[in-house]
């Protein structure tokens, strides 16, 4: 086997997931986190008896996890114990309007037909096509590398793809199955997560809503970190070594190839370098100039997924009226939308997000108490201050105590906010992003960053800014993929 050094700098999903498969592979593998604790975005942190996710709430794509700890002959449920959620979610559309997502068929079929005769036909086929596409494009066109468009140059694969609808939007291809706007907004909320609006994003990820629907919304018991030290158990069985607190400066180059990592406290000796922190700041910072695979202008011209505005919430009380997953549709998307994409805004009227784990997980606040988790989507690159924050907690909670008929905020014990300058300060994300860029049909497979640098040969790069692209799923996806391309070109066997 390989005796060959690996340095991964992060210790996000991707990170974990590719210097678990890496190690698996014989290579010696140290991952250099730049904060105390790993799971890069994904990090938690207890105050007051509560246990908040920093970052991931939605757990979807339960086989994509499954897939990833078999390949260790292990599985989920050795490190974390998964519950399906019923209902997987609830929409509030105004105050006493909500929307109950439920878990199992017959009762999502009832949904339907409660809004639209005939649309449980319809949704029927529309998952049919969805799952076909869930099949292609998470089993298949996810685990390319795209580093060339011969990859994607077999006849089977040609014909899938066209059968993808990757030259229709979703918006449109939605609108042929259902009429009924509450339908429409259920069906075109997972494109959120992509990060681009429903009109400019591919049908191809109508495959969201055969996750969604058909696979499941699903809960780590304890919170979403338990996966990340899940993962991280998993790589140290496999001998990876992680050293926190480990900021890195620099990656040194010598003859086109890196050999050391700088951090503030230590030099690290590597063979091969693997960046699993943001792609921007690697490159125009950790290298000089004419080692960058692209150029500043580029990465302007990206077209970002969006921030996000949080608020953690430790509350000394129980709530009603709210399910674990609350999406707040009571406004309207269009305006909010244009503050992200097109206009970019502080939204006058935004969306909202809650969590409410406590409702599922008692092990998440004390006894009689809830724990609250508000995201509210937003640019990348405002302006980002205290003021700021404090007028949109209001606004959040002056239409969350309203709409689900209680007082809050004279309950609130436990308070913090997490925006733009958090991402920056805790992880170097490229103009205070959350979810990396957006995936537009300009920005897919080969028209994404490499995972592999242009100019420094074994410099090599995963995460949200290159393949496949945003979301837990695809970062372990990601983490997979660039591992494999590394053992191809580095190990002892070739």
């Amino acid at each position: 086997m390989s005796e060959k050094k690996v340095v991964v700098i992060g210790s996000g999903f991707a990170a974990l997931s590719a210097a678990a498969n890496l190690a698996a592979k014989g290579f010696n593998v140290e991952v250099l986190e730049k904060n105390a604790t790993p799971g890069g975005r994904a990090r938690s942190f207890t105050e007051k008896g509560f246990t908040f996710d920093m970052g991931p709430s939605w757990y979807w794509m339960p086989d994509v996890f499954d897939q990833f700890f078999r390949q260790f002959g292990k599985s989920p449920a050795d490190y974390y114990h998964l519950v399906r959620l019923d209902p997987s979610y609830t929409i509030i559309f105004g105050k006493d309007d909500f929307m109950p997502v439920p878990a199992q068929m017959p009762e999502i079929n009832a949904l339907f037909e409660s809004l639209e005769t005939g649309s449980s036909q319809a949704l029927q086929k529309f998952l049919a096509q969805a799952a076909y596409k869930y099949q292609v494009g998470i089993h298949q066109l996810v685990h390319k590398p795209s580093r060339s468009i011969s990859e994607f140059l077999s006849v089977q694969l040609l014909i899938d793809i066209l059968r993808l609808d990757i030259f229709q939007s979703i918006h449109v291809h939605l609108r042929k199955y259902f009429h009924h706007e509450k339908l429409l907004k259920l069906l075109e909320f997972p494109i959120l997560f992509l990060g681009a609006l429903p009109q400019n994003t591919p049908a191809l990820y109508s495959l969201m809503n055969y996750a969604d629907i058909s696979l499941g919304t699903w809960y780590p018991m304890g919170g979403m970190y338990k996966i990340v030290e899940g993962m991280v158990a998993l790589a140290k069985e496999q001998g990876v070594q992680f050293r926190f607190n480990q900021n890195v400066q620099q990656i040194k180059v010598k003859d086109k190839r890196a050999h050391q990592v700088v951090t503030d406290t230590s030099v690290f000796e590597a063979d091969i370098v693997l960046a699993g922190a943001d792609y921007h700041h690697v490159e125009q910072q950790l290298l000089t100039p004419e080692l960058r695979s692209y150029t500043e202008s580029y990465w302007e011209q990206r077209i970002l997924a969006p921030s996000s505005l949080l608020f953690y919430l430790g509350i000394n009380k129980r709530l009603q009226n709210l399910t674990h997953h609350n999406l707040f549709f009571d406004e309207d998307f269009g305006p909010h939308a244009r503050e992200i994409y097109e206009d970019p805004k502080w939204p006058e009227k935004p969306l909202f997000y809650v969590s409410a784990p406590s409702q599922t997980d008692a092990s998440v606040a004390p006894d009689g108490c809830e724990n609250l988790f508000i995201l509210i989507p937003v640019a990348p690159g405002l302006t980002d201050n205290e003021i700021i924050r404090e007028h949109y907690y209001q606004l959040v909670m002056d239409r969350l105590e309203k709409l689900t008929g209680q007082t809050i905020r004279d309950a609130v014990v436990v308070k913090r906010s997490y925006a733009h300058a958090d991402f920056i300060r805790d992880y170097n994300a490229f103009k205070g992003n959350a979810y990396g860029l957006a995936n537009t049909l300009m920005q897919t497979a080969i028209l994404k960053p490499g995972l592999k640098s242009k100019k420094v040969k074994n410099l090599f790069y995963t995460g949200q800014l290159t393949v496949p692209g945003p979301g837990v799923p695809p970062s372990l996806i990601s983490g997979q993929v660039v591992a494999e391309e590394i053992w191809k070109e580095f190990s002892s066997f070739n």
